[in-house]
């Protein structure tokens, strides 16, 4: 498509040239500057998506997604938004989903074009459901958000990070860990859409429950702030039908454009840091991987049985 400007146009590849064309999708105002510490502007961030788009795409497309818009930089007003309106871009897709007594129009993507919608419209942060339209009243993954509270330092992450890997190892389920961006980790878990999401939350409350118990000066599952000094939250409320945990691959509204990044467990040590990778470093960290650290991730077969929540079950007695 060749697209009428007074600067250059798209170009063969496809990648966004000066004119500000992407893929097709129009971006305005390119050089706005969405991280004032870098000076990266709107362009770099669609660039950066781009070449990352093959390993963000299967953690977000077709499920419903919560977005942390920034339309004019990290630094001034954001806000979350997950219901659609008319002002969006086309290549962003609606669905109907229940609310307690009501439904809503909530935004999904399809494709590098909705992907590079969002950066059109301000979006630093994409936060889907843990389950996908496929079966929304389904989780095909469960999350732990690795919470550090006030004295908790990177290698206290690190040990409860690796603590809890041998404890859902010997429950029977095969983890992944990522960066959260921030300050903690996540270990995701994915299933199959055996389970709703009130059994989801109620099992992983009770993981989170019970090494709390083993573990009372390490870990806590109150989300009471003023309980979790020298703790690590282990938030289990993510599994919560319409909850969201940041995308695998997604940036941060943060300084320095962090990235939430998936990590080898044998990488997980105090030369990394939860907020070591950006929209600088990452693309060099990509080529450099003989493999994907989370090849896996949509191939096992593993879900919630009887057996765990029997174990559970005994765990508390």
């Amino acid at each position: 498509m060749e697209v009428q400007s007074g600067r250059s146009t798209e170009n063969k590849k496809g990648r966004l040239s000066d004119s500000g064309y992407h893929r097709g999708i129009k971006i305005t105002n390119p050089d706005k500057i969405l991280y004032p510490e870098q000076g990266a502007t709107k362009r770099c961030l669609a660039r950066f998506y781009e070449k990352i788009s093959e390993y963000i795409l299967p953690f977000v497309i077709k499920r419903p997604l919560t977005l942390v818009r920034c339309p004019d930089g990290r630094a001034e007003k954001c806000f979350y938004q997950k219901h659609i309106n008319e002002t969006m871009p086309d290549a962003l897709r609606s669905r109907k989903i229940t609310e307690k007594n009501k439904t809503a129009e909530y935004i999904f993507i399809d494709d590098i074009k909705g992907l590079l919608s969002l950066i059109q419209t301000g979006v630093l942060e994409i936060h889907p459901w843990g389950s996908s339209e496929r079966n929304l009243e389904k989780p095909d993954m469960l999350t732990f958000d690795l919470d550090p509270g006030a004295g908790i330092g990177w290698t206290d992450i690190i040990q409860g990070a690796g603590i809890m890997k041998e404890y859902l190892d010997a429950l029977g389920l095969q983890s992944f860990v990522k960066t959260s961006g921030g300050k903690g980790l996540h270990i995701v878990i994915p299933v199959q859409r055996r389970t709703g999401w009130d059994e989801a939350k109620t099992f992983t409350k009770c993981i989170a429950d019970d090494l709390a118990g083993k573990y009372p000066d390490r870990f806590t599952a109150n989300m009471n702030k003023a309980k979790r000094k020298e703790k690590i939250f282990i938030d289990y409320l993510r599994n919560g039908r319409g909850a969201t945990t940041v995308a695998a691959y997604s940036t941060r509204a943060r300084k320095g454009a962090p990235v939430s990044v998936p990590l080898g467990w044998d990488e997980l040590t105090a030369a990394i840091r939860s907020d070591a990778y950006n929209i600088d470093n990452l693309a060099a960290r990509l080529s450099s991987l003989k493999q994907d650290p989370w090849k896996d991730f949509f191939t096992i077969r593993q879900w919630i049985t009887d057996a765990m929540k029997k174990k559970l079950q005994e765990s508390d007695d």
